[in-house]
């Protein structure tokens, strides 16, 4: 910690005057205490792995006694609710990392002189997730956990364009610098009774935009309960108006579009999702297969869900329906608002596919009920369908809003719902014109939205991205094991302690091999330290050889191979 004191020849002016200063404000001034950061501006977007520099200056009116001074990076989440009174707001911090100042940098005594100016620098970098002991709360799943851990992106204020967050809910990242002074309170009769109570004297703050990477996540499991999303929809094709002649149903399931990635900066999108929409059209008469429907028009909007609470939230917000469940002790809030997709010029060109309906074929056994003819609907039922599939290319408005990446927290979550209308419309035989009639099916699916992964390595300039636990798991798994034979002195020291423990009887060592008939080869154990028995492996020949083994250690033998052996050291009871 730099200090540079400064004249104090405006003090010595005011000696030769009897009079009390002019102001109160002078006889008690207030120091500054504010945080710079390095190479920043106040569009700057921090990301998984950006290292975050600067310095906290302190400029001291009058003498400051302290303790301590703390640099902190704190992340937070606020989640806020109107009461009958006043507001209520809920806090929680997911992350906080400080910067240790070593005691060699105070000055002695640890007291801010007057008019001087101290720096202190400091160095953080933005973690790509959080400790496992940031989400210890009740849950109804493990998988909520991983999504838990994960760094939330800033949320409700701060960016240039509107990030569609609701004003009760906000994530928060800040440089806090504090100088604090420490205060002994008795909290008992004991002298041992104490504790020391930390008073904050001075803090600064600057906040700081985060948006760190996420990878892409699996395809949600959606099933009737998840109302939020409508994954398939059939509509009926008529030729003009509602009471018209019935052409056919049309079916259109859709499947969740890959994740669409924007850049670190949140300021464009890398990966442009693609929505495949496969499509089924059942004619009411055979004739309206040779004029299938086609795509006359596609539009669409992406809709933002925030979801907040009072506590900790123990599942997904946005699946099944346990978040609109009443009578709950927690207060909990959801907001959501919509924009609309950049126009879809291309439409695209359904190319049908003609398949037969499975019909049940007479075994020649027929009874009363299979050789009865069809009647009802069953017998104006076409037995050709049609099917095809289309890719949709979709595009966010990334000039207009701000994306945050989809994040589950403790008490808060973001989720984006795609939703795609198609215009379907049948083609009238003669003219090739698309007829009058027609219909529109409304399809909504889950959306992901991702940040894309910084190049650089993410942690101490490795050069490489740190492995991940599977890989790390794959590698101790798959990592060369050596067995070495063992020798003679050691197979005699195990010979007589087994003979020590059973007083001087028990049987000996007793050898299977499994494809050789070579009676004098060395084996080699690996099995448990203390204990004799265990599976030892070695080559069918006179002289002992190191041989590698690259599957799970204690398992040498190799069956049907004809070169090892199992051999198995009895022990006592």
């Amino acid at each position: 910690m730099a200090a540079t004191p400064s004249s104090n020849s405006a003090s010595s002016a005011h000696d030769s005057h009897d009079f009390p200063p002019l102001t109160r404000d002078l006889a008690f001034p207030k120091s500054d205490i504010r945080v710079h950061l390095k190479d920043h501006y106040n569009t700057k977007v921090y990301t998984s792995g950006s290292p975050v520099k600067g310095e906290v200056t302190i400029v001291t009116k009058r003498d400051v006694h302290f303790d301590s001074i703390q640099i902190v990076l704190i992340g937070n989440t606020k989640a806020s609710f109107d009461g009958m009174s006043f507001p209520q707001e809920i806090t929680h911090t997911f992350l906080k990392m400080v910067m240790p100042v070593p005691e060699s940098t105070y000055p002695l005594p640890k007291v801010l002189e007057t008019g001087g100016t101290y720096t202190i620098p400091f160095n953080f970098v933005i973690p790509s997730q959080l400790t496992i002991n940031a989400c210890n709360h009740k849950r109804l799943s493990d998988q909520l956990q991983d999504h838990h851990v994960l760094l939330p992106p800033s949320m409700g204020g701060g960016w240039e364009k509107d990030d569609m967050a609701p004003r009760m809910t906000r994530v928060e990242y800040s440089i806090k610098a504090r100088v604090l002074r420490e205060t002994v309170s008795s909290t008992g009769p004991r002298p041992e009774n104490t504790a020391i109570k930390k008073t904050r004297i001075m803090e600064g703050t600057r906040n700081i935009q985060v948006l760190p990477s996420t990878p892409e996540e699996p395809p949600l499991n959606i099933t009737p309960k998840d109302r939020l999303y409508s994954m398939t929809k059939s509509k009926t094709l008529r030729k003009s108006f509602i009471l018209s002649t019935k052409l056919g149903k049309i079916t259109a399931v859709a499947h969740q579009p890959s994740a669409a990635v924007i850049s670190s900066d949140g300021n464009s999108l890398v990966s442009r999702p693609t929505m495949r929409v496969s499509l089924t059209f059942d004619p009411e008469n055979p004739s309206h297969i040779a004029s299938p429907p086609q795509i006359t028009g596609v539009s669409g909007k992406v809709t933002a869900h925030t979801f907040f609470s009072s506590g900790t939230i123990s599942d997904f917000p946005n699946l099944g329906e346990q978040w609109n469940t009443p009578y709950v002790t927690d207060r909990r809030g959801q907001f959501f608002t919509s924009v609309s997709l950049p126009p879809i010029s291309a439409v695209p060109e359904v190319s049908w596919t003609q398949k037969m309906r499975n019909q049940r074929r007479d075994s020649g056994y027929g009874t009363e009920s299979s050789s009865s003819p069809v009647v009802g609907k069953d017998k104006q039922k076409s037995p050709v369908y049609l099917t095809s599939t289309v890719d949709i290319p979709i595009s966010l408005p990334t000039d207009k809003k701000t994306f945050v990446p989809t994040f589950h927290g403790c008490i808060a979550s973001r989720v984006y719902t795609l939703s795609l209308s198609l215009n379907m419309a049948m083609a009238l035989e003669k003219s090739k014109k698309r007829s009058s009639g027609g219909t529109r099916v409304n399809l909504t699916v889950p959306l992901q939205v991702a940040v894309e992964q910084p190049g650089a390595a993410v942690a101490g300039g490795l050069g490489q991205e740190l492995p991940s636990f599977e890989e790390a798991q794959a590698d101790e798994h798959l990592r060369p094991r050596v067995i070495q034979v063992m020798s003679e002195e050691l197979r005699e020291e195990v010979q007589r302690g087994r003979d020590s423990w059973m007083g001087g009887g028990g049987g000996g060592v007793s050898s299977q091999n499994t494809g050789s008939s070579s009676s004098n080869a060395s084996s080699g154990t690996d099995g448990l330290p203390g204990y004799g028995d265990g599976v030892v492996a070695g080559q069918d020949n006179e002289q002992g050889q190191e041989q590698e083994e690259d599957r799970l250690p204690g398992y040498g033998e190799v069956g049907g191979s004809g070169r090892w052996r199992r051999v198995v050291v009895e022990a006592p009871c």
